[in-house]
């Protein structure tokens, strides 16, 4: 026989249970959710887990979001009884629209992997077992936005059109320069400013604490190749970052290390700084290909943002993710 338990404190997490892992604890402590669910049967195996959050969830025309995030079920009949506790929870509380999955906001994991592709998966990028879309789907929620990444075989390419605001935005004085790993929560705080303003007309966009910006990134440090990580400054002010990182996974496969991940870039909005984005892009790809990569991957792209058309230039799509949302 199976049972909801609602999970008040990560000391009901340290017991031994089989099935479905149970969330990290260190994990639901920071991410901070309003409710954690586990559907257990008898008393040890967990068939599913998840978050909700209903408070502080991103605005949205009409309508209140509540947020399912944390998501692991063992089976489908699991998925049903998750999703629909979940769903049921959210309401009592208000909320209109229950979004999944999302732990919490965008800047932490989210989404599903819809259609895989042939590209096994790349360092940092989130995975789940095929079936889980479907779970969502059979449970009355549709897509709310799709996603994708993009692969780049050709890092030689060069959009000729950049050669004049490159030039440009040199007369006005733009620098680019690698990252400083010696002073690197220095260069983290600039970054993490720069992001406040670059993301915030995203979609489901809400403001993270610098704490967790930089905690997000502390752990990967040791991946950067700085030469991959490039900031943009103009009077002493940062006003566009790009984050690319080696596909460390291929080295887990044996293989050679030939792909670099482009996860982020961020421009300051606005006129004056048109064009910086594709100016970054093209100078990754080629200090890439200067060190001996081959390939690049456009990670993770709303398929609503115009990120896509700089995309688009060099690269063909290779995964598409998708976020799902469910009236309540």
């Amino acid at each position: 026989m199976s049972q909801f338990i609602f999970v008040q404190t990560p000391a009901q997490l340290q017991q031994e249970f089989t099935g479905v892992a149970p969330v990290e604890a260190e994990k639901l402590v920071r991410h901070a959710p309003d409710a954690h669910w586990m559907l257990v049967k008898d008393d040890r195996q967990i068939l599913g887990r998840c978050s909700l959050w209903w408070q502080n969830t991103p605005p949205y025309p009409d309508r209140r979001l509540g947020l399912i995030g944390h998501y692991a079920v063992a089976n489908r009949p699991a998925a049903a009884a998750l999703l629909n506790h979940a769903c049921q929870q959210l309401a009592s509380q208000g909320c209109t629209l229950a979004v999944a999955p999302m732990d919490g906001n965008t800047w932490r994991s989210y989404r599903l992997i819809a259609e895989r592709g042939n590209e096994p998966i790349f360092f940092l990028e989130p995975d789940n077992p095929d079936d889980w879309a479907e779970h969502f789907l059979s449970q009355g929620f549709a897509p709310l936005a799709t996603y994708s990444s993009a692969l780049n075989d050709n890092l030689t390419l060069a959009d000729t059109r950049l050669e004049r605001v490159a030039d440009r935005l040199s007369r006005l004085g733009v620098q680019i320069r690698a990252i400083d790993l010696q002073h690197f929560e220095a260069e983290l705080r600039q970054i993490y400013q720069l992001s406040l303003v670059s993301f915030r007309n995203n979609f489901l966009y809400t403001p993270l604490d610098e704490a967790e910006f930089i905690g997000q990134y502390s752990p990967i440090r040791t991946y950067i190749k700085p030469e991959l990580v490039f900031i943009a400054q103009h009077q002493e002010k940062t006003v566009g970052f790009l984050f690319a990182i080696p596909d460390y996974n291929q080295a887990q496969r044996g293989a050679e290390v030939n792909t670099i991940i482009i996860k982020t870039v961020a421009v300051v909005p606005g006129r004056i700084y048109a064009g910086l984005g594709n100016i970054l892009v093209e100078r990754c790809q080629q200090t890439a290909h200067k060190l001996g990569y081959q390939r690049a991957i456009h990670a993770l792209m709303y398929d609503g943002n115009k990120s896509r058309n700089l995309s688009n230039r060099y690269a063909q799509t290779i995964r598409r993710y998708t976020l799902f949302a469910k009236n309540i």
